[in-house]
């Protein structure tokens, strides 16, 4: 004898625009990365290096991760050495500089499928080599424009374009100021310093200083 099929209650569907909720989807997390010291003004071939720890939503990040130190370029940001965490997240970059200059620096981390990519900036890379330097002071025309103060930022150097900017260090301290005369002119001497740039450096009168160029 033929008995009708029980229809079955159809199951209710979704509201348009709302999605189900897949549990294998993963929302990658937020990361922070912090620097505990770093040591930028080296002399070439000496190391420069940079520890910090690395969080992931706060917490010290999984052992393994992989962080960068990069440098900006003509070509935007250069990797110049990695490292990965280790335990609570912590991580030491060593990188040894051969060239002299001045570069802006950072930290990066690329991300993966749970974790977003964050970098932190950390000021400039700065390169030098040895250096003799002298100062001058008084008043008159300055070779590259100008007249000489005692309120000038700058140096003299023989051969560098007129305004070409450098970086010299003299006891801890750090100055970035452009060619604005030439000189000196007496033997074995680079670098003649304005007034206001010795006193910013506290150099003394004749001696090394440091140079990014």
């Amino acid at each position: 004898m033929y008995v009708p099929a029980t229809p079955q209650p159809a199951a209710p569907l979704a509201p348009v625009g709302i999605a189900a909720t897949d549990p294998t989807i993963v929302t990658p997390v937020q990361t922070e990365l912090h620097a505990r010291s770093y040591q930028l003004n080296v002399l070439a071939g000496h190391r420069a290096s940079v520890t910090g720890t690395l969080l992931e939503d706060h917490r010290p990040a999984p052992a393994g991760e992989l962080v960068a130190l990069q440098t900006l370029g003509n070509h935007g940001w250069k990797t110049l050495v990695r490292a990965r965490s280790g335990a609570n997240g912590r991580f030491r970059l060593n990188y040894v500089p051969r060239q002299t200059g001045s570069r802006w620096a950072r930290l990066r981390f690329a991300g993966n499928a749970t974790e977003l990519a964050t970098h932190r900036r950390l000021g400039r890379l700065n390169v030098y080599r040895l250096a003799e330097a002298s100062w001058y002071g008084g008043g008159g025309s300055l070779a590259c424009g100008g007249s000489l103060t005692s309120s000038t930022m700058g140096v003299a150097n023989k051969t560098l374009p007129c305004g070409t900017i450098i970086t010299l260090r003299y006891d801890g301290r750090t100055v970035r100021v452009p060619v604005v005369d030439r000189g000196p002119y007496v033997a074995g001497r680079e670098f003649d310093l304005t007034e206001a740039t010795k006193n910013a450096l506290g150099f003394a009168g004749v001696g090394e200083v440091w140079s990014t160029s």
